[in-house]
C-alpha cells in the first residue's frame, strides 16, 4: 500500500504554531507543580556550633519529609548574622531553591551601616517559625547571685564590665545600651560572630556578661547562670528566674526569626514552602530544640511577616534615635 502525504494547509500550520505556544506559557505552571525539583539550600548566617545551628537543622529536616527534597543548611556567617541573608538580596533568580533565615539585624541593617539593598523590598517573606528568649547571663562560679547585684557594680564601676552579643546591631546590644543609659551607667560591649564563641569566653571568665538569646543548654549544665529575662513573663522553665521589667527596667525583647527567598518568588512556590516550613515548625524533634535552646514557637504567615518588617523598621529607627545613633 502506497502513502500519500497530504500538502500541510495554513491552518493546520497556524494550528500548530498556536500549540506550541500554548505549552511554552504552561511550562512555568508544570515547573511549580514539580517544585522543588532538586534539593534546597537554606542559608544560615551564623557559625556552626550555636543555638542556631541545631534548631535550623531540625527544622529543615522535618520540611525535607514535606517537601521531598533535601534542605541542605549552608552557614554563611558575617557581619553579625547580616551577610549570609543579604546575598539573596541581590539575586536575579527567585526559583524557591535558595532560602535564608531572617532575623531583626538584618531588617536593621540600613539604619546602622550603608548596604546596597532594601530589606522592606529586596526580599520575598515567607514567615516566621520560632522566636528567641534574650537572657542576662553570667558563668556559674561569677560573684554576682542577682540581677540587680551586677547592676550594682555596673553603677559603682561604669565600663568596667564586659557585656557580650553577637553581633555589633542586634537589637540585644541596642537594649543593653539603652539599659545601661538608664540605669546611669555603661557597660563595655563586645561583639561576637557566634553564641558557641561567646560563651566559651563567658565560662572561661573572659567576658563577664552575656545578653543574648541560646543559653539553655549552658544554664542546664550548670555552666552559666541565669540572672533575668528581657521577656515579659517569668519562663516556665526558670520560675524563679525575674524579668529585667518586673526588676524596674521597662525593657522587653522581642525577636522572631523567620525565613525568606529573593524578591519576586512566585505566589504558588511561596505557598508550597510556607506550608512544608509551617508544618515543620510543629514536628517533635524541631519542638524538642526549641525547648533545649529556650526559644518559643513563634509562626506567622508570609504576609503578617512582612508587616512585622515593616513596622519594626520604624521601631529601630526610634530606638536609635534615643542611644543617638547616627549613620556616617
Amino acid at each position: 500500500m502506497t502513502l500519500t502525504r497530504k500538502p500541510l494547509s495554513r491552518r493546520r500550520v497556524l494550528g500548530g504554531l498556536a500549540a506550541l505556544g500554548a505549552s511554552s506559557i504552561a511550562a512555568p505552571a508544570f515547573a511549580q507543580a514539580g517544585f522543588p525539583s532538586r534539593p534546597i539550600q537554606l542559608v544560615l548566617p551564623f557559625p556552626a556550633g550555636g543555638s542556631f545551628d541545631p534548631v535550623v537543622r531540625s527544622l529543615a529536616d522535618a520540611a525535607a519529609k514535606e517537601l521531598g527534597q533535601p534542605v541542605v543548611l549552608m552557614h554563611k556567617p558575617g557581619a553579625g548574622g547580616i551577610m549570609g541573608t543579604a546575598t539573596l538580596a541581590t539575586m536575579n533568580e527567585a526559583d524557591g531553591h535558595t532560602i535564608a533565615v531572617m532575623h531583626n539585624s538584618v531588617i536593621r541593617a540600613p539604619l546602622v551601616q550603608k548596604v546596597n539593598w532594601d530589606p522592606l523590598k529586596d526580599f520575598s517573606y515567607l514567615g516566621t517559625y520560632f522566636g528567641l528568649v534574650t537572657g542576662v547571663t553570667v558563668a556559674a562560679d561569677a560573684a554576682w547571685k542577682t540581677f540587680n547585684d551586677l547592676m550594682a557594680e555596673a553603677k559603682a564601676k561604669p565600663g568596667a564590665l564586659s557585656w557580650g552579643t553577637v553581633g555589633a546591631i542586634s537589637i540585644n546590644r541596642i537594649t543593653a545600651e539603652r539599659l545601661a543609659r538608664a540605669a546611669g551607667t555603661r557597660f563595655n560591649m563586645v561583639p561576637f560572630k557566634g553564641g558557641a564563641e561567646a560563651f566559651q569566653a563567658l565560662i572561661g571568665r573572659h567576658l563577664d556578661v552575656y545578653g543574648d538569646p541560646g543559653f539553655g543548654a549552658q544554664v542546664q549544665g550548670g555552666r552559666a547562670r541565669l540572672l533575668a529575662t528581657f521577656t515579659a513573663q517569668r519562663m516556665k522553665r526558670y520560675p524563679d528566674v525575674p524579668t529585667v521589667k518586673e526588676l524596674g527596667h521597662d525593657f522587653v525583647i522581642e525577636s522572631p526569626v523567620g525565613l525568606v527567598a529573593p524578591k519576586g518568588l512566585d505566589a504558588k512556590i511561596s505557598e508550597r514552602l510556607q506550608a512544608a516550613f509551617r508544618k515543620a515548625a510543629a514536628d517533635p524533634a524541631h519542638q524538642a530544640q526549641l525547648e533545649l535552646f529556650d526559644m518559643i514557637p513563634q509562626v506567622s504567615t508570609g504576609e503578617a511577616y512582612a508587616a512585622y518588617a515593616r513596622a519594626q523598621f520604624d521601631r529601630d529607627q526610634k530606638m536609635l534615635a534615643e542611644i543617638g545613633f547616627k549613620l556616617e
